[in-house]
Protein backbone atom coordinates (compact mmCIF):
# COMPACT_ATOMS: atom_id res chain seq x y z
CA UNK A 1 0.00 0.00 0.00
CA UNK A 2 2.01 3.03 -1.49
CA UNK A 3 1.41 6.53 -0.30
CA UNK A 4 0.85 7.50 -3.78
CA UNK A 5 0.39 6.35 -7.24
CA UNK A 6 2.86 6.09 -9.39
CA UNK A 7 1.05 5.18 -12.49
CA UNK A 8 -1.49 7.96 -13.88
CA UNK A 9 -4.14 5.69 -14.77
CA UNK A 10 -4.09 3.95 -11.21
CA UNK A 11 -7.58 5.70 -10.17
CA UNK A 12 -9.14 3.52 -13.25
CA UNK A 13 -7.42 0.52 -12.59
CA UNK A 14 -8.74 0.34 -8.67
CA UNK A 15 -12.21 1.84 -10.01
CA UNK A 16 -12.47 -1.00 -11.85
CA UNK A 17 -11.53 -3.52 -9.45
CA UNK A 18 -14.40 -1.80 -7.45
CA UNK A 19 -16.50 -2.29 -10.35
CA UNK A 20 -16.17 -5.57 -11.10
CA UNK A 21 -16.37 -6.27 -6.82
CA UNK A 22 -20.01 -4.25 -7.38
CA UNK A 23 -20.94 -6.12 -10.76
CA UNK A 24 -20.69 -9.43 -8.55
CA UNK A 25 -22.00 -7.99 -5.43
CA UNK A 26 -25.06 -6.73 -7.66
CA UNK A 27 -25.82 -10.17 -9.46
CA UNK A 28 -25.33 -11.92 -5.88
CA UNK A 29 -27.94 -9.74 -4.93
CA UNK A 30 -30.37 -10.30 -7.81
CA UNK A 31 -30.01 -14.18 -7.90
CA UNK A 32 -31.13 -14.17 -3.56
CA UNK A 33 -34.05 -11.30 -4.35
CA UNK A 34 -35.37 -14.22 -6.54
CA UNK A 35 -36.24 -16.24 -3.59
CA UNK A 36 -36.45 -13.66 -1.08
CA UNK A 37 -39.14 -12.11 -3.22
CA UNK A 38 -40.64 -15.49 -3.91
CA UNK A 39 -40.89 -15.67 0.19
CA UNK A 40 -42.15 -12.04 0.77
CA UNK A 41 -44.55 -11.55 -2.13
CA UNK A 42 -44.96 -8.27 -3.24
CA UNK A 43 -46.40 -6.72 0.17
CA UNK A 44 -43.30 -8.06 1.88
CA UNK A 45 -40.85 -6.68 -0.67
CA UNK A 46 -42.69 -3.51 0.06
CA UNK A 47 -42.17 -3.68 3.64
CA UNK A 48 -38.37 -4.63 2.76
CA UNK A 49 -38.01 -1.87 0.11
CA UNK A 50 -39.20 0.59 2.81
CA UNK A 51 -37.31 -0.11 5.53
CA UNK A 52 -34.13 -0.26 3.02
CA UNK A 53 -34.67 3.04 1.65
CA UNK A 54 -35.38 4.73 5.10
CA UNK A 55 -31.85 2.86 6.55
CA UNK A 56 -30.12 4.09 3.43
CA UNK A 57 -31.04 8.07 4.10
CA UNK A 58 -30.24 7.55 7.82
CA UNK A 59 -26.86 6.24 6.48
CA UNK A 60 -26.61 9.47 4.20
CA UNK A 61 -27.83 11.67 7.28
CA UNK A 62 -24.97 10.12 9.42
CA UNK A 63 -21.50 8.54 8.34
CA UNK A 64 -22.23 6.90 4.41
CA UNK A 65 -20.19 10.09 3.04
CA UNK A 66 -17.25 9.63 5.72
CA UNK A 67 -15.47 7.14 3.46
CA UNK A 68 -15.61 9.97 0.73
CA UNK A 69 -14.37 12.53 3.81
CA UNK A 70 -11.54 10.22 5.22
CA UNK A 71 -10.20 9.07 1.58
CA UNK A 72 -9.71 12.57 0.64
CA UNK A 73 -8.18 14.33 3.73
CA UNK A 74 -5.88 11.18 4.08
CA UNK A 75 -4.99 11.55 0.55
CA UNK A 76 -4.36 15.13 0.50
CA UNK A 77 -1.69 13.87 3.72
CA UNK A 78 0.26 11.28 2.15
CA UNK A 79 0.31 13.57 -1.17
CA UNK A 80 2.54 15.73 1.17
CA UNK A 81 4.28 12.84 3.06
CA UNK A 82 2.33 13.02 6.05
CA UNK A 83 1.74 9.43 6.91
CA UNK A 84 1.08 9.88 10.69
CA UNK A 85 -1.02 13.24 9.94
CA UNK A 86 -3.15 10.81 7.35
CA UNK A 87 -3.18 7.97 10.21
CA UNK A 88 -4.05 10.32 12.92
CA UNK A 89 -7.00 11.08 10.30
CA UNK A 90 -8.41 7.71 10.39
CA UNK A 91 -7.92 7.67 14.27
CA UNK A 92 -10.31 10.75 15.07
CA UNK A 93 -12.61 9.69 12.05
CA UNK A 94 -12.93 6.08 13.55
CA UNK A 95 -14.42 8.18 17.04
CA UNK A 96 -16.59 10.10 14.91
CA UNK A 97 -18.20 7.55 13.62
CA UNK A 98 -18.63 5.55 16.56
CA UNK A 99 -20.12 7.76 18.09
CA UNK A 100 -22.61 9.44 15.13
CA UNK A 101 -23.28 5.98 14.28
CA UNK A 102 -24.31 4.77 17.55
CA UNK A 103 -26.66 7.92 18.25
CA UNK A 104 -28.26 7.24 14.97
CA UNK A 105 -28.78 3.43 15.44
CA UNK A 106 -30.49 4.12 18.72
CA UNK A 107 -32.80 6.39 17.35
CA UNK A 108 -33.68 4.22 14.73
CA UNK A 109 -34.83 2.47 17.13
CA UNK A 110 -36.53 4.12 19.24
CA UNK A 111 -38.41 6.08 16.28
CA UNK A 112 -38.86 3.23 13.85
CA UNK A 113 -42.40 3.18 14.22
CA UNK A 114 -43.46 6.90 14.08
CA UNK A 115 -40.66 6.98 10.81
CA UNK A 116 -42.77 4.26 9.29
CA UNK A 117 -46.72 4.89 9.82
CA UNK A 118 -46.48 9.15 9.89
CA UNK A 119 -43.66 9.75 7.14
CA UNK A 120 -44.10 6.84 4.83
CA UNK A 121 -47.45 5.18 5.42
CA UNK A 122 -46.07 1.62 5.71
CA UNK A 123 -46.71 1.07 9.21
CA UNK A 124 -45.45 -2.97 8.94
CA UNK A 125 -42.36 -1.65 7.60
CA UNK A 126 -41.22 -0.74 11.15
CA UNK A 127 -40.05 -4.11 12.54
CA UNK A 128 -37.41 -4.26 9.98
CA UNK A 129 -36.12 -0.98 10.44
CA UNK A 130 -35.74 -1.73 13.92
CA UNK A 131 -33.81 -5.10 13.20
CA UNK A 132 -31.60 -3.21 10.60
CA UNK A 133 -31.08 0.07 12.86
CA UNK A 134 -27.33 -2.29 14.22
CA UNK A 135 -26.20 -2.08 10.73
CA UNK A 136 -26.00 2.08 10.54
CA UNK A 137 -23.28 1.40 13.81
CA UNK A 138 -21.50 -1.44 12.35
CA UNK A 139 -21.76 0.51 8.91
CA UNK A 140 -20.03 3.75 10.30
CA UNK A 141 -16.98 1.64 11.62
CA UNK A 142 -16.68 -0.11 8.34
CA UNK A 143 -16.86 2.84 6.58
CA UNK A 144 -13.59 4.50 8.39
CA UNK A 145 -11.80 1.48 7.53
CA UNK A 146 -12.65 2.06 3.76
CA UNK A 147 -12.38 5.35 3.58
CA UNK A 148 -8.87 5.03 4.97
CA UNK A 149 -7.19 2.53 2.10
CA UNK A 150 -9.12 4.33 -0.30
CA UNK A 151 -6.92 7.58 0.53
CA UNK A 152 -3.73 5.33 -0.23
CA UNK A 153 -5.37 5.09 -3.72
CA UNK A 154 -6.58 0.64 -3.19
CA UNK A 155 -9.55 0.12 -3.86
CA UNK A 156 -9.10 -4.07 -3.18
CA UNK A 157 -10.19 -3.84 0.71
CA UNK A 158 -13.42 -2.30 -0.01
CA UNK A 159 -14.14 -4.27 -3.36
CA UNK A 160 -13.41 -7.61 -1.34
CA UNK A 161 -15.53 -6.81 1.86
CA UNK A 162 -18.18 -5.88 -0.13
CA UNK A 163 -18.44 -8.96 -1.96
CA UNK A 164 -17.82 -10.66 1.32
CA UNK A 165 -20.73 -8.85 2.59
CA UNK A 166 -23.22 -9.73 -0.47
CA UNK A 167 -22.61 -13.33 -0.18
CA UNK A 168 -23.23 -13.58 3.48
CA UNK A 169 -26.07 -10.72 3.20
CA UNK A 170 -27.42 -13.58 0.60
CA UNK A 171 -27.56 -16.56 2.67
CA UNK A 172 -28.98 -15.15 5.71
CA UNK A 173 -31.42 -12.85 4.13
CA UNK A 174 -33.15 -15.78 2.72
CA UNK A 175 -32.66 -18.06 5.48
CA UNK A 176 -34.03 -15.13 8.41
CA UNK A 177 -37.11 -14.14 5.90
CA UNK A 178 -38.11 -17.82 5.28
CA UNK A 179 -37.94 -18.44 9.46
CA UNK A 180 -39.54 -14.92 10.48
CA UNK A 181 -42.40 -15.46 7.48
CA UNK A 182 -43.33 -18.14 8.89
CA UNK A 183 -43.66 -16.97 12.90
CA UNK A 184 -45.68 -14.30 11.60
CA UNK A 185 -47.65 -16.24 9.78
CA UNK A 186 -48.78 -18.08 12.98
CA UNK A 187 -48.97 -14.58 14.72
CA UNK A 188 -51.36 -14.13 12.04
CA UNK A 189 -53.82 -17.04 11.85
CA UNK A 190 -54.04 -15.77 15.60
CA UNK A 191 -54.35 -12.63 15.69
CA UNK A 192 -56.12 -12.21 12.48
CA UNK A 193 -54.18 -9.49 11.92
CA UNK A 194 -52.49 -10.96 7.40
CA UNK A 195 -49.90 -8.11 7.90
CA UNK A 196 -47.51 -9.74 10.39
CA UNK A 197 -46.27 -12.56 8.08
CA UNK A 198 -44.83 -10.38 5.38
CA UNK A 199 -43.88 -7.93 8.22
CA UNK A 200 -41.80 -10.28 10.38
CA UNK A 201 -40.75 -12.04 6.91
CA UNK A 202 -39.16 -8.36 6.00
CA UNK A 203 -37.78 -8.08 9.30
CA UNK A 204 -36.22 -11.87 8.68
CA UNK A 205 -34.88 -10.14 4.97
CA UNK A 206 -33.30 -7.32 6.52
CA UNK A 207 -31.43 -9.28 9.54
CA UNK A 208 -29.32 -10.77 7.01
CA UNK A 209 -27.59 -7.28 6.39
CA UNK A 210 -26.81 -6.48 10.15
CA UNK A 211 -24.79 -10.30 10.08
CA UNK A 212 -23.45 -9.73 6.37
CA UNK A 213 -22.35 -5.97 7.64
CA UNK A 214 -20.69 -7.64 10.77
CA UNK A 215 -18.74 -9.82 8.90
CA UNK A 216 -17.39 -7.68 6.43
CA UNK A 217 -16.38 -5.42 9.30
CA UNK A 218 -14.46 -8.70 10.76
CA UNK A 219 -12.42 -8.63 7.30
CA UNK A 220 -11.69 -5.35 7.43
CA UNK A 221 -10.31 -5.28 10.41
CA UNK A 222 -8.35 -8.24 9.63
CA UNK A 223 -6.74 -6.63 6.58
CA UNK A 224 -5.64 -3.53 8.68
CA UNK A 225 -3.89 -5.56 11.45
CA UNK A 226 -2.70 -7.37 8.39
CA UNK A 227 -1.02 -3.74 7.05
CA UNK A 228 0.17 -2.88 10.50
CA UNK A 229 4.05 -3.04 10.00
CA UNK A 230 3.84 -1.03 6.53
CA UNK A 231 1.94 1.31 8.31
CA UNK A 232 4.62 1.79 11.19
CA UNK A 233 7.33 2.20 8.41
CA UNK A 234 5.58 4.74 6.68
CA UNK A 235 5.24 6.73 9.52
CA UNK A 236 8.89 6.17 10.90
CA UNK A 237 9.78 7.79 7.26
CA UNK A 238 7.68 10.27 7.93
CA UNK A 239 9.63 13.83 8.79
CA UNK A 240 6.61 16.17 9.96
CA UNK A 241 7.67 18.13 12.70
CA UNK A 242 4.23 19.19 14.02
CA UNK A 243 1.26 16.67 14.16
CA UNK A 244 -2.15 18.68 13.29
CA UNK A 245 -4.38 18.95 16.71
CA UNK A 246 -7.46 16.47 17.34
CA UNK A 247 -9.57 19.39 17.28
CA UNK A 248 -8.02 20.36 14.31
CA UNK A 249 -8.65 17.11 12.41
CA UNK A 250 -12.68 17.05 13.73
CA UNK A 251 -12.97 20.80 12.37
CA UNK A 252 -11.25 19.05 8.71
CA UNK A 253 -13.30 16.28 8.81
CA UNK A 254 -17.00 18.07 9.49
CA UNK A 255 -16.44 20.34 7.09
CA UNK A 256 -15.43 18.27 4.61
CA UNK A 257 -18.41 15.86 5.24
CA UNK A 258 -21.07 18.19 5.77
CA UNK A 259 -21.41 19.54 2.45
CA UNK A 260 -21.05 15.75 1.39
CA UNK A 261 -23.58 14.38 3.56
CA UNK A 262 -25.97 17.68 2.81
CA UNK A 263 -25.64 16.95 -0.90
CA UNK A 264 -25.58 13.04 -0.88
CA UNK A 265 -28.94 13.29 1.54
CA UNK A 266 -30.59 15.26 -1.00
CA UNK A 267 -29.85 13.33 -3.70
CA UNK A 268 -31.22 10.26 -2.44
CA UNK A 269 -34.04 11.75 -0.44
CA UNK A 270 -35.85 11.54 -3.58
CA UNK A 271 -36.75 8.09 -2.90
CA UNK A 272 -38.69 8.94 0.16
CA UNK A 273 -40.89 11.88 -0.81
CA UNK A 274 -41.56 9.94 -4.17
CA UNK A 275 -42.73 7.03 -1.90
CA UNK A 276 -44.26 9.47 0.51
CA UNK A 277 -45.91 11.46 -2.47
CA UNK A 278 -47.09 8.47 -4.40
CA UNK A 279 -48.90 6.91 -1.33
CA UNK A 280 -50.48 9.85 -0.45
CA UNK A 281 -51.66 10.63 -3.98
CA UNK A 282 -52.64 7.06 -5.13
CA UNK A 283 -54.62 6.82 -1.75
CA UNK A 284 -56.63 10.31 -3.01
CA UNK A 285 -57.34 8.37 -6.35
CA UNK A 286 -59.22 5.02 -4.46
CA UNK A 287 -56.50 3.03 -4.37
CA UNK A 288 -55.73 0.61 -1.14
CA UNK A 289 -53.06 0.52 0.37
CA UNK A 290 -51.95 -2.85 -1.02
CA UNK A 291 -52.71 -1.72 -4.37
CA UNK A 292 -50.17 1.25 -3.64
CA UNK A 293 -47.66 -0.98 -1.94
CA UNK A 294 -47.60 -3.77 -4.25
CA UNK A 295 -46.99 -1.71 -7.38
CA UNK A 296 -43.90 0.14 -5.41
CA UNK A 297 -42.37 -2.76 -4.44
CA UNK A 298 -42.27 -3.56 -8.43
CA UNK A 299 -40.86 -0.33 -9.35
CA UNK A 300 -37.97 -0.54 -6.11
CA UNK A 301 -37.98 -4.37 -5.78
CA UNK A 302 -37.39 -5.46 -8.69
CA UNK A 303 -37.02 -2.09 -11.44
CA UNK A 304 -34.49 -0.80 -8.93
CA UNK A 305 -32.40 -3.29 -7.71
CA UNK A 306 -31.76 -3.98 -12.04
CA UNK A 307 -30.89 -0.69 -12.33
CA UNK A 308 -28.69 -0.70 -9.06
CA UNK A 309 -26.44 -2.80 -11.53
CA UNK A 310 -25.23 -0.45 -14.01
CA UNK A 311 -25.22 2.34 -11.54
CA UNK A 312 -22.55 0.78 -9.60
CA UNK A 313 -20.21 1.81 -11.87
CA UNK A 314 -20.56 5.68 -11.32
CA UNK A 315 -21.05 4.99 -7.49
CA UNK A 316 -17.39 2.87 -7.90
CA UNK A 317 -15.72 5.14 -10.08
CA UNK A 318 -16.53 7.82 -7.35
CA UNK A 319 -14.35 6.88 -4.63
CA UNK A 320 -11.28 5.91 -7.08
CA UNK A 321 -11.76 9.38 -8.79
CA UNK A 322 -11.64 11.20 -5.36
CA UNK A 323 -7.91 10.59 -4.29
CA UNK A 324 -6.50 11.24 -7.63
CA UNK A 325 -8.81 14.75 -8.77
CA UNK A 326 -7.40 15.86 -5.17
CA UNK A 327 -3.47 15.33 -5.52
CA UNK A 328 -3.85 16.76 -8.81
CA UNK A 329 -5.80 19.64 -7.43
CA UNK A 330 -3.35 20.28 -4.85
CA UNK A 331 -0.28 20.15 -7.71
CA UNK A 332 -2.40 22.70 -9.17
CA UNK A 333 -2.53 20.27 -12.47
CA UNK A 334 -5.77 21.31 -13.92
CA UNK A 335 -4.31 19.46 -16.90
CA UNK A 336 -4.22 16.18 -15.16
CA UNK A 337 -7.15 16.69 -13.51
CA UNK A 338 -8.96 17.43 -16.93
CA UNK A 339 -8.06 14.08 -17.88
CA UNK A 340 -9.06 11.89 -15.18
CA UNK A 341 -12.68 13.64 -15.66
CA UNK A 342 -12.61 12.98 -19.50
CA UNK A 343 -11.52 9.22 -18.83
CA UNK A 344 -13.81 8.83 -15.75
CA UNK A 345 -16.98 10.01 -17.60
CA UNK A 346 -16.18 7.72 -20.47
CA UNK A 347 -15.48 4.92 -18.99
CA UNK A 348 -18.24 5.16 -16.74
CA UNK A 349 -20.86 6.05 -20.11
CA UNK A 350 -18.93 3.45 -22.16
CA UNK A 351 -20.44 0.67 -19.52
CA UNK A 352 -23.32 2.42 -18.46
CA UNK A 353 -25.21 3.28 -21.98
CA UNK A 354 -25.05 -0.56 -23.49
CA UNK A 355 -26.65 -1.39 -19.88
CA UNK A 356 -29.73 0.44 -20.37
CA UNK A 357 -30.29 -0.37 -23.98
CA UNK A 358 -30.16 -3.87 -23.22
CA UNK A 359 -32.21 -3.51 -20.69
CA UNK A 360 -34.62 -1.76 -22.83
CA UNK A 361 -34.38 -4.34 -25.67
CA UNK A 362 -35.03 -7.40 -23.01
CA UNK A 363 -37.01 -5.85 -20.82
CA UNK A 364 -39.69 -8.14 -20.27
CA UNK A 365 -37.38 -11.78 -20.64
CA UNK A 366 -35.43 -9.70 -18.15
CA UNK A 367 -37.94 -10.04 -15.80
CA UNK A 368 -39.20 -13.02 -16.64
CA UNK A 369 -35.59 -14.83 -15.96
CA UNK A 370 -34.85 -13.03 -12.66
CA UNK A 371 -38.21 -12.17 -11.26
CA UNK A 372 -40.92 -14.63 -12.96
CA UNK A 373 -42.50 -11.65 -13.50
CA UNK A 374 -44.19 -11.29 -16.77
CA UNK A 375 -46.43 -8.49 -16.39
CA UNK A 376 -46.48 -5.34 -18.81
CA UNK A 377 -46.25 -2.81 -16.23
CA UNK A 378 -43.06 -4.59 -14.41
CA UNK A 379 -41.10 -4.03 -18.25
CA UNK A 380 -42.29 -0.93 -19.04
CA UNK A 381 -41.31 0.28 -15.86
CA UNK A 382 -37.99 -0.91 -17.25
CA UNK A 383 -38.37 0.26 -20.59
CA UNK A 384 -39.43 3.62 -19.78
CA UNK A 385 -36.27 4.12 -16.92
CA UNK A 386 -33.36 3.01 -19.76
CA UNK A 387 -32.30 6.90 -20.05
CA UNK A 388 -32.60 7.24 -16.12
CA UNK A 389 -30.09 4.73 -15.81
CA UNK A 390 -27.69 7.17 -17.98
CA UNK A 391 -28.25 10.03 -16.28
CA UNK A 392 -28.22 8.96 -12.30
CA UNK A 393 -25.08 6.95 -13.73
CA UNK A 394 -23.76 10.41 -15.09
CA UNK A 395 -24.87 12.88 -12.28
CA UNK A 396 -23.54 10.37 -9.29
CA UNK A 397 -19.99 10.74 -11.36
CA UNK A 398 -19.92 13.73 -11.79
CA UNK A 399 -21.16 14.86 -8.17
CA UNK A 400 -18.19 12.79 -6.82
CA UNK A 401 -15.89 14.62 -9.56
CA UNK A 402 -16.95 18.07 -7.95
CA UNK A 403 -16.10 16.89 -4.68
CA UNK A 404 -12.73 16.00 -5.60
CA UNK A 405 -11.84 18.91 -7.49
CA UNK A 406 -12.79 20.77 -3.68
CA UNK A 407 -15.95 21.99 -5.25
CA UNK A 408 -17.90 20.58 -1.98
CA UNK A 409 -20.72 22.95 -1.99
CA UNK A 410 -22.05 23.11 -5.75
CA UNK A 411 -23.12 19.41 -5.35
CA UNK A 412 -25.26 20.69 -2.43
CA UNK A 413 -26.90 23.59 -4.59
CA UNK A 414 -27.15 21.85 -7.76
CA UNK A 415 -28.92 18.61 -6.08
CA UNK A 416 -31.29 21.04 -4.03
CA UNK A 417 -32.22 22.40 -7.10
CA UNK A 418 -32.78 19.49 -8.85
CA UNK A 419 -34.70 18.39 -6.14
CA UNK A 420 -37.27 21.14 -6.20
CA UNK A 421 -38.17 20.76 -10.02
CA UNK A 422 -38.26 17.05 -9.88
CA UNK A 423 -41.03 17.05 -6.71
CA UNK A 424 -42.87 19.42 -8.80
CA UNK A 425 -42.96 17.03 -11.74
CA UNK A 426 -43.81 14.22 -9.53
CA UNK A 427 -46.72 16.00 -8.28
CA UNK A 428 -48.04 17.15 -11.32
CA UNK A 429 -47.41 13.91 -12.75
CA UNK A 430 -49.26 11.90 -10.61
CA UNK A 431 -52.11 14.41 -9.22
CA UNK A 432 -53.25 16.09 -12.50
CA UNK A 433 -51.63 13.41 -15.79
CA UNK A 434 -52.25 10.18 -13.63
CA UNK A 435 -49.40 8.71 -14.92
CA UNK A 436 -48.91 6.44 -11.97
CA UNK A 437 -45.55 4.71 -11.09
CA UNK A 438 -44.69 6.24 -14.69
CA UNK A 439 -44.94 9.61 -13.14
CA UNK A 440 -41.99 8.44 -10.27
CA UNK A 441 -39.82 7.16 -13.03
CA UNK A 442 -40.37 10.65 -15.35
CA UNK A 443 -40.08 12.90 -12.47
CA UNK A 444 -36.88 10.86 -11.78
CA UNK A 445 -35.33 11.18 -14.96
CA UNK A 446 -36.32 15.48 -15.12
CA UNK A 447 -34.20 15.66 -11.50
CA UNK A 448 -31.08 13.27 -13.25
CA UNK A 449 -31.19 15.22 -16.46
CA UNK A 450 -31.11 19.09 -14.33
CA UNK A 451 -28.17 17.73 -12.36
CA UNK A 452 -26.22 16.07 -15.42
CA UNK A 453 -26.57 19.59 -16.78
CA UNK A 454 -25.90 21.82 -13.75
CA UNK A 455 -22.59 19.83 -12.98
CA UNK A 456 -21.21 19.71 -16.26
CA UNK A 457 -21.12 23.86 -16.21
CA UNK A 458 -19.83 23.64 -12.51
CA UNK A 459 -16.85 20.94 -13.55
CA UNK A 460 -16.30 23.65 -16.55
CA UNK A 461 -16.17 26.47 -14.93
CA UNK A 462 -13.68 24.76 -11.91
CA UNK A 463 -10.90 23.78 -14.75
CA UNK A 464 -11.92 25.24 -17.99
CA UNK A 465 -13.16 21.73 -19.26
CA UNK A 466 -14.63 20.00 -22.13
CA UNK A 467 -16.34 16.57 -22.09
CA UNK A 468 -15.27 14.92 -26.01
CA UNK A 469 -18.91 13.53 -27.43
CA UNK A 470 -18.03 11.57 -30.12
CA UNK A 471 -16.17 8.68 -28.16
CA UNK A 472 -17.85 9.58 -25.37
CA UNK A 473 -21.95 9.35 -26.18
CA UNK A 474 -22.31 9.04 -29.90
CA UNK A 475 -20.14 5.90 -30.50
CA UNK A 476 -21.04 4.03 -27.10
CA UNK A 477 -25.37 5.12 -28.29
CA UNK A 478 -24.34 3.67 -31.62
CA UNK A 479 -23.23 0.63 -30.63
CA UNK A 480 -25.62 0.04 -27.91
CA UNK A 481 -28.20 0.52 -30.53
CA UNK A 482 -26.69 -2.54 -32.91
CA UNK A 483 -26.38 -4.30 -29.82
CA UNK A 484 -29.86 -3.58 -28.69
CA UNK A 485 -31.48 -4.82 -32.60
CA UNK A 486 -28.83 -8.60 -31.99
CA UNK A 487 -30.01 -9.30 -28.54
CA UNK A 488 -33.64 -8.82 -29.52
CA UNK A 489 -33.05 -10.33 -32.64
CA UNK A 490 -31.30 -13.72 -31.15
CA UNK A 491 -33.98 -13.50 -28.03
CA UNK A 492 -36.77 -13.64 -30.71
CA UNK A 493 -35.10 -16.43 -32.87
CA UNK A 494 -34.16 -19.14 -29.94
CA UNK A 495 -37.48 -18.08 -27.81
CA UNK A 496 -39.57 -20.08 -30.87
CA UNK A 497 -38.06 -23.29 -29.39
CA UNK A 498 -35.85 -22.68 -26.37
CA UNK A 499 -37.50 -20.70 -23.67
CA UNK A 500 -37.19 -17.86 -22.27
CA UNK A 501 -34.30 -18.70 -19.82
CA UNK A 502 -31.65 -19.67 -22.40
CA UNK A 503 -32.92 -17.25 -25.05
CA UNK A 504 -32.43 -14.29 -22.95
CA UNK A 505 -29.13 -15.33 -21.59
CA UNK A 506 -28.21 -16.28 -25.34
CA UNK A 507 -29.59 -12.56 -26.33
CA UNK A 508 -27.81 -11.01 -23.34
CA UNK A 509 -24.29 -12.95 -24.66
CA UNK A 510 -24.67 -12.02 -28.13
CA UNK A 511 -25.41 -8.41 -27.28
CA UNK A 512 -22.48 -8.05 -25.53
CA UNK A 513 -20.39 -9.66 -28.31
CA UNK A 514 -21.92 -7.11 -30.46
CA UNK A 515 -21.49 -4.36 -28.56
CA UNK A 516 -17.57 -4.67 -27.71
CA UNK A 517 -16.82 -5.50 -31.82
CA UNK A 518 -18.82 -2.44 -32.73
CA UNK A 519 -18.10 -0.54 -30.28
CA UNK A 520 -13.67 -1.19 -31.27
CA UNK A 521 -14.40 -0.90 -35.24
CA UNK A 522 -16.03 2.53 -34.69
CA UNK A 523 -12.41 3.39 -32.70
CA UNK A 524 -14.52 3.98 -29.20
CA UNK A 525 -11.79 2.39 -27.37
CA UNK A 526 -8.08 2.34 -28.88
CA UNK A 527 -5.82 -0.47 -27.77
CA UNK A 528 -4.03 1.39 -25.34
CA UNK A 529 -7.00 2.02 -23.25
CA UNK A 530 -7.82 -1.55 -23.80
CA UNK A 531 -4.66 -2.30 -22.70
CA UNK A 532 -4.31 -0.29 -19.29
CA UNK A 533 -7.38 -2.14 -18.17
CA UNK A 534 -6.83 -4.99 -15.83
CA UNK A 535 -5.78 -8.01 -17.27
CA UNK A 536 -5.57 -5.66 -20.51
CA UNK A 537 -2.84 -7.47 -22.10
CA UNK A 538 -4.91 -10.51 -22.44
CA UNK A 539 -7.72 -8.99 -23.53
CA UNK A 540 -6.06 -7.50 -26.48
CA UNK A 541 -3.92 -10.56 -27.05
CA UNK A 542 -7.43 -12.29 -27.48
CA UNK A 543 -8.90 -9.58 -29.47
CA UNK A 544 -6.10 -9.88 -32.19
CA UNK A 545 -6.63 -13.46 -32.26
CA UNK A 546 -10.41 -13.07 -33.01
CA UNK A 547 -8.87 -10.47 -35.89
CA UNK A 548 -11.14 -7.99 -33.87
CA UNK A 549 -8.05 -5.32 -33.44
Amino acid sequence: MGNKSKNSKNYLVQGSILVAASFIARIIGMIYRIPLTNILGDDGIAYYSTANEIYNILLMISTFSLPLAISRLVSERLHTGQARNAHKVFRCAMKFAIVAGAVVAVLTFLLAGVITKTIMGVAPAALALRVLSPAIFLFAIAGAFRGFFQGHETMVPTATSQVIEQIVNAVFSVLGASVMMNIGLGLAESTGDSSLGPSYGAAGGTSGTVISIAVALVFLVFVYVSYQRTFRKHMRRDTTKRLESDRAIYHAIIVTIVPIVLSTFVYNIGTILDQGVFNNVLASQGYTEKQYSTIWGIYTGKYRVLMNVPLSIASCLSPSVVPALTNAMADKNYREAATKVRDSIRYTMIITIPCAVGMAALASPIMQLIFGDSKSLTAGIMQQGALLIVLLALSTLTTGILQGLGEMKKPLYNTTFALIIHMISLYIFLRFLKLNIYGVVYANTIFALILCILNAVAIRQCISYHQEIMRTFLIPLAASGVMGVAAYGVYRLFDLFAGNAISCILGILAGVVVYAVVLIKLKGMSESEIAGLPKGALIVSILKKCRIL
